[in-house]
């Protein structure tokens, strides 16, 4: 495994539409997908694209949020209850990641919900995004296996994130208000001043304030 650098806005791999995989359980897609949650979890990351790492292809890794009103397909049922299990002897951890290739996704609710995000690809950056309340999202794990599931809330607000980066959009592109777009050494200002949990953390700091950052 290795360390990936970080596209930053800017760089043209950012705004670019991501390709089709044609083969989800190629070696070298298994590669990526191994090398993107390293490189994630070294910059205590949420979540990352492909595109974020300078390879346009549709592919993503996130962390799941451990959200109760997830609806998950029977393919990760099996998962779930050794989840349960292990949280009943007291050995529960955070949910593991999550990796999908050629994801999809699927609007439930019409309503958007404002939230703070961040982004790796974004640094030292934060803003209010409206996202969709709910969504249904799937894709192809690395092993080929199909994946499905209904979210709503904190989720649904990563996996709109991340799923964005695949069609070369940014958050600040989705933002209503640029007068909301501001430095982290400033946000302490606006704790409090939105829903915490419609909010998204995925890069150098996944604090329980939680915003979104990929």
């Amino acid at each position: 495994m290795a360390i990936l650098k970080i596209a930053r806005m800017g760089h043209p791999v950012l705004l670019q539409k991501a390709e089709e995989v044609p083969d989800p359980t190629a070696p070298e897609i298994k590669q990526l997908v191994a090398d993107m949650i390293e490189t994630m979890d070294d910059a205590h990351g949420r979540g990352l694209a492909a595109n974020q790492v300078h390879v346009a292809k549709r592919v993503v890794v996130f962390h799941p949020p451990a959200d109760p009103t997830d609806d998950p397909t029977d393919e990760d049922a099996e998962d779930r209850e050794a989840a349960d299990a292990d949280e009943e002897e007291g050995e529960a951890d955070d949910p593991p990641v999550l990796a999908l290739i050629n994801p999809t996704l699927e609007v439930l609710d019409d309503e958007l919900v404002p939230g703070w995000e961040g982004c790796l690809s974004v640094p030292e950056m934060r803003g209010v995004v409206p996202r969709f309340s709910r969504v249904r999202y799937s894709g192809t794990t690395p092993d080929g296996k199909q994946f499905e599931r209904e979210v709503s809330g904190y989720h649904a607000r990563v996996v709109q994130h991340e799923f964005d980066h695949l069609d070369g959009i940014l958050y600040p592109m989705r933002m209503e208000d640029l007068g909301l777009l501001v430095f982290e050494s400033e946000f302490h200002h606006y704790l409090g001043s939105s829903d915490d949990e419609s909010s998204i953390e995925d890069d150098d700091d996944e604090s329980e304030d939680d915003e979104t950052d990929d």
